[in-house]
């Protein structure tokens, strides 16, 4: 594969984390980089560590994980975005925009949206036999996820300003729509 190619895989790769960070960001009372470098760091390490894994995995265990990653992506995804609504109804306007991210919750984030690197990396695979490729790679996807990542906190912080109160209920939304797409995708493709 050549540098297009992999970029175009990390674009796509990164493209729920993107989603999932402007959602974070939607709830950020002032754009904190704290906590958009700690999204970027969690998605970006995790969308790279799966195609890394799945490539050393390879074939061996493919069909287990790939049987199952999107009812795992599904319900990670469900359980978030049903929490961050609850908790937009049951808490007071100030209390929801301050609150801050867990590592706990980055870390299901993260798993949840990077699932699909998985079969990525078995993918890999197949095209690459030597470690250096994979590498480079993985390097990228990383990359190009923390980048998708800071940026979508921030984007979804200029857009908390517009919604202000209702922004965790359309975060939790947007994110039970992104478990459902994964889950419909798997189902019906």
């Amino acid at each position: 594969m050549d540098f297009f190619s992999v970029f175009l895989v990390a674009v796509g790769l990164s493209m729920d984390a993107f989603a999932v960070s402007i959602c974070k960001g939607l709830a950020m009372n002032t754009f904190d980089k704290r906590e958009a470098n700690l999204m970027g760091l969690f998605f970006g390490g995790f969308q790279a560590l799966m195609p890394l894994i799945g490539w050393a995995v390879c074939v061996r265990f493919a069909k287990y994980v790939m049987a199952y990653d999107h009812w795992i992506a599904f319900g990670l995804l469900l359980f978030i975005g049903g929490k961050m609504i609850l908790e937009a109804f049951t808490k007071k306007e100030e209390e929801a925009s301050n609150k801050k991210l867990s590592i706990k919750e980055l870390f299901i984030l993260a798993i949840a949206t990077s699932i699909d690197a998985l079969a990525v990396g078995i993918a890999f695979a197949f095209e690459y036999t030597t470690f250096l490729p994979v590498l480079y790679a993985v390097l990228l996807i990383g990359v190009t996820t923390y980048l998708f990542s800071f940026g979508g906190a921030y984007i979804g912080k200029r857009f908390g300003n517009i919604f202000k109160n209702k922004a965790e209920i359309v975060g939790g939304v947007i994110l039970i729509g992104i478990g459902v797409k994964i889950l419909l995708e798997h189902l019906l493709g």
